[in-house]
């Protein structure tokens, strides 16, 4: 499967450790597509929601539903973290250039 920067993809994200998300879910990659081009084994994401909460910038952003992503998600920017490429299952969706701008702005404002 090709992994592309700014694309949703359904993993899982099982086994979890307290606190993480888990089960089988929508993530957005948020890696650079030169690691992928280079064979690199893991992936920056971030795990979607359909546990939607309004007004909660910058720590979540509400992505609409698309292709194959059925529900309205947030995008849980403070949950960023590498998975392995072989908890990737299939392709859902794109998210457009503005919506990946604003999702890395946010995660900057986090953790700067």
């Amino acid at each position: 499967m090709k992994i592309s920067k700014g694309a949703i993809y359904l993993a899982n994200l099982n086994p979890q450790r307290k606190k993480e998300v888990d089960k089988v879910r929508p993530v957005l990659v948020i890696q650079n597509d030169i690691l992928f081009e280079n064979g690199y084994p893991t992936t920056l994401i971030m795990p979607l929601t359909t546990d939607l909460v309004d007004d909660s910038f910058p720590l979540r952003y509400r992505i609409t539903k698309r292709e194959k992503l059925k529900e309205d998600s947030d995008v849980l920017i403070a949950h960023v973290r590498a998975i392995d490429n072989e908890r990737f299952i299939e392709y859902l969706a794109k998210v457009t250039q503005n919506e990946m701008d604003v999702i890395l702005q946010s995660l900057d404002m986090i953790i700067r």
